[in-house]
């Protein structure tokens, strides 16, 4: 297919810069996944160069600037390079499965910097118009760090996801309080609760084996489980409050909320 200029798919989209970097989505899967990212590159017009150049072999649907300007980069129909190697909930072809979006922000390699409001609320928009063509059930709106932890921070704990929960976006709780007292898994340990946080891991969708140690892979994924839902404190050690967010979020996983619903939530849980 052509790489030329073709019309936004949303009414969001302030301007359309074709990548040629992309392809046809395997067995012509519906994109029924959102992954969210960081560009992680210190300049922002160098982060866009790199996603529309020919031989850079990476690409996404979407690249959200920090004053909320959307720009379109390929077609939603089409299967953009963003995920690389990736594993959600059995797929291994996160690219064929989702719709890739760029988010300026330089990274925890650059200093991190918060994501101005602006641009979160045009990311909030941009997934909530997605979400009117597309079945994206909430578990599928992930981070990159989700579906590839053993190579990926971003968008990280700084990402508001709950800002996007309460706008009809993702999948959140509120997280368990850090309690400095109970059982703490760590790396080197084994056992049977350590196959039991494994299997709950694996059930969210984390690609994870169920194998009773606290190895490498499962440092990672908590990891990445704590970058997204309990950002408080990321250190790969699964503690009360990391494994009892896990087990909120199963709980939960399956319900689904109005907006209104979510922001009465919201405001209880502010409430003094």
């Amino acid at each position: 297919m052509s790489s030329g200029v073709f019309a936004p798919e949303s009414c969001v989209v302030a301007e359309v810069m074709p990548s040629p970097n992309h392809g046809e989505r395997v067995g012509g899967r519906r994109p029924d996944m959102i992954v969210l990212h960081y560009t992680g590159m210190r300049d922002a017009a160098a982060a866009l160069a790199h996603l529309t150049t020919l031989g850079s072999e990476v690409s996404a649907h979407y690249y959200v600037n920090e004053d909320g300007r959307i720009i379109q980069l390929v077609q939603e129909s089409r299967r953009a390079w963003h995920a690389g190697m990736a594993y959600w909930a059995g797929e291994a072809d996160i690219n064929s499965c989702s719709i890739g979006i760029e988010i300026v922000n330089p990274g925890h390699d650059f200093g991190y910097p918060d994501f101005p409001k602006r641009q979160i609320a045009a990311v909030t928009a941009l997934c909530r118009s997605i979400q009117t063509r597309y079945t994206i059930p909430p578990v599928r709106v992930l981070g990159h760090s989700d579906v590839a932890p053993a190579r990926k921070q971003d968008p990280g704990e700084k990402f508001p996801w709950r800002t996007l929960y309460d706008s009809g976006v993702g999948n959140w709780v509120k997280p368990a309080p850090i309690m400095e007292f109970g059982q703490v898994l760590r790396p080197r340990d084994r056992g049977s609760a350590v196959a039991a946080m494994q299997k709950s891991l694996a059930e969210y969708g984390y690609g994870i084996e169920i194998n009773s140690e606290y190895d490498s892979v499962t440092r990672e994924v908590v990891t990445a489980f704590q970058r997204h839902f309990r950002p408080e404190r990321v250190d790969g050690i699964a503690d009360p409050s990391t494994r009892n967010t896990l087990h909120d979020l199963l709980a939960h996983r399956g319900r689904t909320k109005t907006i209104a619903a979510r922001a009465r939530t919201s405001m209880l849980l502010v409430a003094p």
